[in-house]
């Protein structure tokens, strides 16, 4: 009797400390290195396929944050974002970041959001695997490939600025 009493004292106690471990708190990600190099390929075939030789996964979308993976095989448009901050962690490949100058020649394609057109007076910036770089609300950038024949990159939007 006395056995089963402690038995089951030890299982109240062991219990609901393993159920805690186990629960995450709302909101919390975790993204691999293998998921991302596995969801990786999957971007490189869809990439090829696309007219724009771009494809992109949005990961998670929060009030004020957002997470993708993109993957670019030629060079991207210019983008202005009024009050996205972004910030990439290059994964694989290299390519030339144009950013800051005046933005020339583009189209508001959604509310606070400008696209297309060319930049005068960037600044370049060569991105290579291992890289993290932020580019603050309304600056214009873009990212061109210059010869390499991909570019991967893990991308935070920082929101409400």
């Amino acid at each position: 009797m006395i056995t089963r009493l402690c038995l089951l004292g030890l299982l109240a106690v062991v219990l609901p400390a393993l159920t805690a471990q186990e629960k995450v708190p709302e909101g919390f990600e975790h993204w691999t290195a293998d998921s991302l190099k596995q969801l990786e390929q999957t971007l490189k075939t869809e990439a090829g396929a696309n007219a724009h030789h771009i494809s992109v996964k949005r990961l998670s979308d929060y009030a004020n944050d957002s997470y993708m993976l993109s993957r670019r095989e030629a060079d991207g448009i210019v983008e202005w974002h009024e009050n996205q901050a972004d910030i990439f962690f290059v994964q694989s490949g290299s390519a030339t970041l144009v950013v800051g100058g005046t933005m020339v020649g583009a189209e508001l394609v959604e509310p606070h959001e400008k696209r297309n057109g060319k930049i005068e007076g960037g600044v370049r910036r060569k991105l290579s695997a291992g890289d993290v770089i932020r580019i603050p609300p309304q600056v214009p950038h873009q990212i061109l490939l210059e010869g390499s024949t991909g570019f991967t990159y893990f991308v935070v939007k920082v929101k409400g600025y």
